[in-house]
């Protein structure tokens, strides 16, 4: 029994054998799958036509999801730190809707959480060493978070006074009822979206426009500013860490 745990564990956890990577391959096309399967089934027209062939598909994969996550459970040395580690948590979420919707029908729908499982794929592929990268660009978001909050308090200001200018130059007779209604016309019109759906009709409200949507144009390269020169910060610090501040030459280099 314990060289059988051991075995199912290289299978499931590991991916550098062939035994243990076909699995995790087979594993994401099943989760693949699965979600292809709810999203069809979404669909009214399809749903009417083949709706008892994808709930029968739908069985099928949670019934293969459900012995995998007792296999994860039974090959592990310490079962509940699995069982409440985040891959742990992820796998369980995977398995319950199907057997949730059978109680309450609108869970169904949740089985879209199954991608999320697609994180193993970073496992297979090896991309370990784009952790780094990941991480520096980590920082350059940390690094930049009181920036981007200022910036965004200016915004709602700037949203704020435009609303409020609008709601009186325009008033109720133009669709601008209320302030809160103005403030989403403020918003998707300096985010340069524009529905359409609500306009100014008079030439005081459209010269405010005006101004508005040049203010938008202007909004959207702030942050992107910010969390660049962020990150440029970032990878400098990292690229100074990794050299001798003295001669210039990587400290591999010179340990080697």
């Amino acid at each position: 029994m314990h060289r059988f745990k051991e075995k199912l564990y290289d299978v499931i956890f590991k991916s550098d054998t062939q035994l243990g990577k076909f699995f995790d391959i087979v594993l994401l096309v099943t989760i693949l799958g699965s979600v292809l399967v709810v999203c069809l089934d979404s669909v009214r027209e399809i749903r009417l036509e083949h709706g008892l062939m994808l709930r029968r598909a739908e069985w099928v994969f949670t019934l293969l999801f459900t012995l995998e996550y007792l296999g994860r459970v039974i090959s592990v040395r310490k079962p509940l730190a699995y069982i409440f580690s985040f891959y742990g948590l992820v796998d369980l979420v995977a398995v319950l809707p199907t057997y949730l919707a059978v109680i309450v029908p609108s869970a169904h729908s949740l089985l879209v959480v199954r991608i999320f499982r697609m994180l193993r794929v970073f496992r297979i592929l090896k991309l370990g060493p784009y952790l780094a990268e990941a991480q520096m660009l980590s920082a350059a978001l940390r690094g930049s978070r009181r920036k981007i909050l200022v910036f965004l308090l200016s915004v709602i200001t700037i949203v704020l006074v435009a609303a409020t200018l609008m709601y009186l130059i325009e008033g109720e007779e133009n669709g601008f009822d209320s302030i809160p209604r103005a403030m989403y016309w403020a918003i998707v019109t300096v985010t340069t979206v524009g529905y359409g759906d609500i306009s100014p009709h008079t030439v005081g409200g459209q010269c405010l426009a005006s101004i508005l949507m040049i203010v938008g144009y202007t909004i959207i390269a702030v942050p992107t500013g910010i969390v660049s020169s962020e990150f440029m910060r970032a990878q400098n610090k990292s690229s100074d860490d990794a050299h001798c501040k003295t001669c210039g030459s990587a400290l591999e280099d010179r340990r080697g």
